[in-house]
């Protein structure tokens, strides 16, 4: 039988019980935002990854969420531009990684725990949050929400990666799509889930809605984007915090409402690939 998630996804798809905390990266020479809950020790922590020419502020919801949970996220505003370096949004991550880790936060009552480290990205984010991880030793945990295409590519690089992963794809046809989710959950060396979200696109999960009206690109979806923002905080509490109240979020199985998950011949189809390639 496999993995319900609806017991918890609806309540992790909603603000966590958390006041939060917004704050520069700035101080320590990153140009970025950190969000941390208002108080907490050995607290978990990852870094975020932003899409091709977004910004910070167009996930400011979602990274208050994670921050909501318990969870400390910090977010480099670099890389903005039409050209952006995928490589150096990598290693703005890591850097912000280690920031978070490196320093006491807030009035020096937060603090993360450097055994708690992990990744995330949206689009060309998520690429770059896979890139970030491979050879990092520090880094627990890797989920790539709709992720783009990168150079290099990190569809080749996930095959290096050990640790657990969550891709999060689309579950209709999405002309927009910039990469293939599916084919880099495929080539994930260690554990990875891979799961579609019924309505949810790639274009529609950054909170930016007066850009997107004005370039006519899909609007803002906020009930895919919720559960995806559930996904990604049931699975980091589980393999970063341990809490195993959440371990169905990390099971590849798992299946729960507008959500559904594929493995094996299933996933390989959905890929485009063959067992021999």
């Amino acid at each position: 039988m496999s993995a319900n998630l609806k017991k918890h996804l609806s309540t992790l798809s909603k603000r966590g019980p958390h006041r939060v905390l917004v704050g520069d990266l700035s101080y320590a020479g990153l140009n970025g935002k950190v969000y941390a809950p208002a108080e907490g020790n050995a607290l978990p922590a990852v870094a975020f990854g932003h899409d091709w020419m977004k910004k910070v502020k167009s996930y400011h919801a979602t990274l208050r969420h994670l921050a909501s949970w318990g969870i400390v996220a910090v977010a480099p505003d670099t890389e903005t531009g039409f050209h952006p370096n995928h490589r150096n949004l990598a290693a703005d991550m890591e850097t912000a990684l280690q920031i978070a880790a490196g320093v006491k936060l807030g009035q020096g009552n937060i603090s993360v725990g450097p055994g708690k480290l992990g990744m995330v990205g949206h689009g060309m984010g998520g690429g770059a949050a896979v890139l970030a991880s491979v050879d990092n030793d520090k880094v627990r945990a890797v989920a790539a929400i709709y992720p783009a295409s990168t150079a290099p590519s990190a569809s080749r690089a996930a095959r290096r990666l050990e640790i657990p992963g969550l891709v999060i794809g689309s579950g209709r046809s999405d002309i927009f799509s910039a990469g293939n989710p599916a084919k880099l959950a495929y080539n994930w060396a260690g554990d990875c889930s891979y799961r579609e979200i019924a309505k949810g696109t790639q274009q529609g999960f950054s909170e930016d809605r007066l850009t997107k009206l004005m370039l006519g690109t899909p609007a803002f979806e906020g009930g895919p984007t919720e559960t995806a923002r559930g996904l990604i905080t049931g699975f980091f509490l589980h393999q970063l915090n341990n809490d195993s109240k959440y371990s169905d979020f990390s099971d590849p199985e798992a299946v729960g409402k507008n959500v559904e998950s594929f493995i094996g011949e299933d996933l390989s189809e959905k890929a485009g690939v063959t067992r021999d390639d």
